[in-house]
């Protein structure tokens, strides 16, 4: 799943010998004392076997032990690991026999990217003041259509000579008519200082016509780690007008209004002259969906599809380097149980180390020492969703008698990077849109038992945008699940309007909701240990709750598939270039 918060940068501290480090006082523990620990896990390496029709323990773990191995190299997107994983699904597909429905009779589609770069000579001159990118501002990416940064497509150039700016308000409080900004670079700060809320919840989309955006990061010098200075990947659709935004120091700004700041909102400042923007490269392999179709029974029906989706993508290689792997899970169980979608914590107490350093001990003698990794495989993100989607393809594909509905699977690329995977598809899908009665998505579907402490118990399923366009069709998941062999307790808080995790905005499934798809989002574990850490590993997978999931959606999937009408719509469908808020 998409983290709502930029990979970070740092080098972490976590080996054997860092976990002996003094700590800082102060930090309150974010877990009690008594909860549950990190287990040494399975083998690390599983011996493949034959898969089956039946969706079991032994076909989920040769599957994920290949799309999680090593070799994979993280499945990062646009890069050989990428390309391996996707090799190994449309391989599947076509020992399975299902109809390609990629490009060209194949069962890939190519999803354009490229590598996007800040410009290193960017320079903008505030006055008669220069001021450098790197030191002053930095430039800010596109990181999601609709998506993550309040559904602007930032990521645009920005070249001239005398702008005239205009001082734009304060995010979250006044702000100026639209059309004062028009043709100006538009300055803007955030309600509280620093930039935090911009990057989240602002929703500037009425000032498109501006030249650029600058938002004031509330300080005189940038933060030591800037994510913005890494190389970020793009979806290239050059049909989308990309905002040139930045964000700068209060410095830079406070020159554009004589020191005057916050002015009143429509308050003129100097002009500004200069540039910034980013340089394309070309990616190293291509990133490609993979599409495939088993066709319905019914000749009436053969023509509407339920589609069946989960990312193949993860994220790489650790950007910090190799890393004792064992620490990690100590730390993480200890001070930091979400995994990366917590905050890295800045003060862990004395007791708390204590905890860590027993903690990593007992593993290390588990597992014969320590073991440095440095591959992010992401088993349970989303390598649990890919395996079930297999698993299920599996299933129908060998099944005497075929659903009346065609089944379309989907392996979406990118997710990590913004949904890109997905958002190609749905704007450029390869059948007919309103062909598509349903979208079901799986992601982070192998965890959620006790070493995860799940908010709502060890049998929930995290269930999200299941009623949101379609009553019906959440309706029909409940009805599945009342059957003896489930019974799943489900969890529908991350569901909630307003939910801070913004779970309906961040998976592949909105990619299709946007359009007025009805869809059903499941997940295990919305959080974990392991969440975009190189532990993410299927050691740590819980098998026979997979394979109990995996049926159970399999059934709601035959469901579906087989209904007399079309899920019913009784909900409004949302704008598909507007802005996703949960």
């Amino acid at each position: 799943m998409r983290s709502t918060m930029t990979r970070l940068t740092l080098a972490m501290l976590l080996t054997a010998s860092a976990a002996s480090q003094s700590a800082a006082q102060g930090r309150p523990e974010m877990q009690p004392a008594g909860s549950p620990r990190p287990l040494p896990g399975l083998p690390r390496t599983h011996k493949p076997e034959p898969t089956t029709a039946a969706i079991d323990v032994r076909d989920l773990m040769t599957r994920e032990y290949i799309i999680a191995d090593d070799s994979m190299e993280g499945r990062d997107t646009g890069r050989r690991g990428g390309v391996k994983g996707t090799n190994y699904i449309a391989a599947e597909l076509a020992r399975l026999g299902l109809t390609p429905a990629g490009e060209n009779g194949t069962f890939f589609q190519t999803v354009p990217f490229v590598i996007r770069s800040p410009d290193s000579t960017s320079t903008l001159n505030a006055g008669a003041q220069p001021f450098t990118i790197f030191t002053d501002f930095l430039v800010v990416p596109r990181i999601g259509i609709q998506v993550f940064l309040g559904g602007l497509p930032y990521g645009g150039s920005f070249r001239g000579t005398n702008v005239p700016t205009v001082w734009g308000g304060t995010i979250g409080g006044t702000l100026i008519d639209p059309a004062q900004a028009k043709g100006k670079v538009v300055v803007f700060r955030v309600a509280g200082g620093g930039s935090e809320q911009f990057w989240t919840k602002d929703d500037l989309t009425e000032y498109a016509d501006a030249r650029a955006v600058i938002v004031d990061i509330g300080a005189d010098r940038l933060p030591p780690a800037v994510p913005m200075r890494r190389t970020s990947v793009l979806y290239n659709d050059t049909t989308i007008h990309s905002i040139a935004a930045i964000v700068a120091t209060s410095r830079l700004v406070a020159q554009l209004f004589d020191g005057t700041t916050p002015p009143a909102p429509g308050t003129a400042g100097h002009d500004l002259s200069g540039h910034f923007g980013y340089n394309d490269h070309a990616t190293e392999a291509p990133t490609r969906n993979v599409v495939g179709i088993i066709p319905g029974s019914d000749p009436a029906l053969r023509g509407q599809y339920v589609a069946i989706g989960a990312h193949s993508d993860h994220v790489g290689f650790f950007p910090g380097g190799p890393v004792d792997h064992d620490s990690i899970r100590a730390f993480n169980a200890i001070a930091r149980p979400r995994g990366a979608d917590d905050r890295l914590p800045g003060n862990v107490t004395p007791e708390q180390w204590t905890r860590i350093r027993a903690l990593i001990d007992t593993l290390h003698r588990a597992h014969g020492g320590p073991r440095l990794d440095s591959i992010m495989n992401g088993a349970d993100d989303d390598g649990s969703g890919t395996v079930l989607a297999l698993e299920i393809a599996e299933a129908f594909a060998r099944a005497r008698v075929k659903p009346k509905r065609s089944l379309l699977f989907v392996f979406h690329a990118a997710e990590e990077k913004g949904l890109y995977g997905a958002e190609y598809y749905g704007d450029h899908p390869t059948v007919p849109r309103d062909s598509i009665v349903a979208q079901i998505n799986m992601d982070q579907m192998g965890r959620g038992g006790a070493e995860d402490a799940p908010p709502a118990g060890t049998n929930a399923m995290v269930l999200i945008g299941t009623r949101r366009l379609s009553t019906e069709l959440g309706d029909l998941a409940e009805s599945v699940n009342r059957r003896p062999e489930y019974g799943f307790k489900f969890d529908y808080s991350f569901d909630a309007p307003g939910d801070p995790s913004q779970g309906y905005c961040r998976s592949d499934h909105y990619m299709y909701a946007r359009y007025g798809i009805p869809v059903l989002f499941f997940v295990s574990a919305v959080w974990y240990i392991d969440y975009h850490m190189v532990s993410d590993e299927p050691q740590y997978v819980d098998y026979p709750r997979l394979a109990k999931v995996g049926n159970y959606i399999k059934d709601v999937i035959a469901d579906v598939a087989g209904l007399s009408h079309r899920p019913a719509i009784d909900k409004s469908k949302p704008d598909p270039n507007g802005v996703c808020r949960q």
